[in-house]
């Protein structure tokens, strides 16, 4: 019984320390909406009439909002559907079509697309998130140091070019800060809705859901405008789920119900009490609600959670892009581990630069986070209501759902997720197109990829020697051996590699020893140790061997052959020779406009990818790279 007692014990400081670097990093998003979103409901030409009723109303649809949409559907329902731990929408798409191939049912290609379409409006999220949460922290010195409010531009954009500079050197050593700024942050929001509340209590009925109900139909002529203003505060909900591989679903539920949640509802509170005191606070309420000794102070603590909250989401841009290069959709970039102990903490460079531009661009043009405000959220709302679709295929695949219900709960979902997403495509003209064009931009890359990848595969197998070919013809003794081992990267085919046939070309031998390599990428995170590698001896010393790693693994090529080869392949890492094709395509004269255009596409973005020495992390000096054109 003590021996229990005494592990329970232990487990609790590890528990809360988990739980408070989730706050810094989960929760920094969600944590930044009250700067904008309750100001956003009575603010701009379609705005509801300020009014007591009308600010009670508005306070309970953000409440019920962030109670039905981020605590119902993320934290109780979807966060348990995760893969080997991991969560996002690219980590459920990977899961759902690993669930129908072990059932034994075709793998629909919608759940791929639905996969990719909300992978690449995370893109655009992290662009957008950046620049309006830290645009808006800025703008309080219109409240706190009048004098300075010009400067809300320059300053955003130096504060931005400072937070991407930084990312070259790994968020670990500055992630230990990030929890108590955040748990002080949260606890600032808390107190400054509790002082407000305290003097105007009636605004308690916002807890009711009829309130919200009730200023819906009677501001009827401004409820899509007001919905797409209540959507601002649960914008951070898709996060959450995104980062449940780096702390799991717990300490993700006790920092929501414990802090967060009490939090932003006092908050949100708070706000609309200053307001029915004074209705001119309405150019900054969250601001006003801080006595004005304190507001100078705010301002820099709200900058700091701006940042922390920017940070979420340039580090999970990364994390996607890894996760998408690992499964074929997108071409190898250059990624950088900066962390020997977290495999999670990556920086890739050519994404880094992107989404800098991006963010400094979108501050300097849209000027205002009001004029931010109109173009964030469309990407939100299509990624959440395609959560929704894949959750129906999930239900239905991985936990044995019945159609009907999946259909209800997913058309629950459906409902909320339709109403924000009508409200939101209002403001496409205004800003919104732009989150849609980068997303159907990265989609588009993506889609190419995939298929310029499925052609090249099919035109080398066409034209490829089958290895019994070959098998047949070293029986035979008519190619001389040398001594040592040659490994040649190869397509999941049975046919020889291109680089083999051009090493016999031009060299005229063969090791003694040679490895046909496929390394495969798995539909889960993680690949375990027994399923890592498969080895088929194929006679005169060829060795088949297919090597599996998790979309979540760095593909470390030498070690686990040295783990996990036989010894009887005498496998020795430093005297191993790495051969690899170096292609160049060119496109065929009966290319159609079309596939002409994808094919110039794809041949660039093969170009500008990162070296497969690099990526799977081969001794760059024992690498021979043969090179051949390729007609597509």
């Amino acid at each position: 019984m003590s021996t229990s007692h005494s592990g329970h014990r232990g487990h609790q400081p590890k528990l809360a320390a988990t739980t408070l670097a989730a706050l810094g990093i989960v929760f920094g998003d969600i944590g930044t909406s009250p700067l904008y979103a309750f100001r956003e409901c009575f603010h701009g030409p379609h705005a509801a009439p300020i009014d007591p009723r009308n600010l009670t109303g508005a306070a309970s649809l953000i409440v019920w909002s962030l109670l039905l949409v981020v605590s119902v559907k993320y934290l109780f329902i979807i966060l348990k559907l995760d893969n080997r731990g991991e969560g996002g929408i690219l980590a459920l798409s990977a899961l759902i079509r690993g669930a129908m191939t072990r059932s034994g049912g075709k793998v629909s290609g919608r759940i791929l697309m639905f996969g990719l379409a909300g992978s690449a409006l995370i893109y655009a999220d992290g662009m957008l998130t950046p620049a309006i949460s830290v645009l808006s922290a800025v703008e309080g010195l219109s409240v706190s140091a009048p004098m300075l409010s010009q400067w809300a531009v320059p300053i955003s954009v130096m504060i931005l070019a400072g937070l991407f500079t930084i990312q070259q050197f790994g968020t670990g050593k500055v992630g230990v800060l990030f929890g108590p700024v955040v748990l002080l942050w949260f606890a600032t929001l808390a107190a400054l809705g509790l002082s407000s509340l305290w003097a105007h209590p009636q605004v308690l009925m916002a807890l009711s859901p009829l309130e919200g109900v009730l200023f819906l139909v009677h501001e009827w002529k401004h409820a899509m405008p007001l919905l797409a203003a209540v959507f601002l505060a649960v914008t951070g909900g898709e996060a959450l789920y995104a980062d449940l591989g780096h702390f799991g679903a717990r300490p993700i539920r006790i920092g929501w119900f414990v802090v967060v949640l009490p939090a932003l509802v006092l908050n949100y509170l708070g706000q609309a009490a200053l307001l029915t005191a004074d209705p001119s606070a309405i150019r900054s309420p969250f601001f006003l609600m801080a006595p004005e000794a304190l507001r100078f102070p705010l301002t820099l603590l709200a900058t700091a959670a701006a940042i922390i909250a920017s940070q979420a989401l340039i580090s999970g841009a990364f994390s996607l892009t890894t996760q998408a290069i690992q499964l074929g959709c997108l071409p190898r970039f250059r990624v950088r581990y900066t962390s020997e102990h977290s495999v999670g903490q990556v920086y890739v460079p050519a994404v880094n630069r992107m989404l800098a531009v991006a963010c400094i661009m979108l501050v300097i043009s849209f000027g205002t986070s009001t004029a931010l405000a109109g173009a964030y959220g469309i990407a939100i709302a299509l990624t959440m209501a395609i959560t929704s679709m894949l959750f129906f295929s999930a239900a239905r695949s991985v936990w044995g759902w019945s159609t009907m219900n999946a259909a209800l709960v997913t058309g629950s979902f459906l409902t909320l997720d339709g109403a924000f997403l009508a409200a939101n495509s209002l403001k496409i003209i205004h800003g919104g197109w732009f989150p849609l064009v980068i997303g159907g931009g990265v989609m588009s890359l993506m889609l190419i990829w995939i298929w310029g990848r499925k052609r090249l595969f099919a035109r080398i197998s066409r034209d490829a020697l089958p290895v019994d070919a070959l098998l047949n013809d070293l029986g035979k003794g008519r190619i001389h051996r040398v001594s040592g081992t040659a490994i040649y990267m190869s397509g999941k085919g049975t046919q020889v590699p291109t680089a083999l046939l051009h090493n016999l070309k031009h060299n005229q031998v063969l090791h003694e020893r040679v490895i046909l390599l496929h390394v495969m990428t798995l539909d889960q995170p993680y690949a375990g140790k027994d399923e890592m590698l498969e080895h088929h001896e194929l006679g005169e010393g060829l060795h088949r061997v297919i090597l599996k790693f998790g979309f979540a693994e760095t593909p470390n090529v030498p070690a686990a052959l040295k783990a996990h080869l036989p010894e009887t392949v005498r496998f020795q890492p430093g005297k191993a020779t790495y051969f690899l094709g170096s292609e160049t395509y060119g496109v065929g004269k009966k290319a159609t406009f079309i596939d002409h255009l994808r094919l110039s596409l794809f041949a660039i973005m093969a170009r500008n990818a990162s070296p497969a020495t690099a990526y799977f992390q081969l001794p760059p000096g024992r690498v021979v790279e043969l090179g051949a054109q390729i007609t597509l």
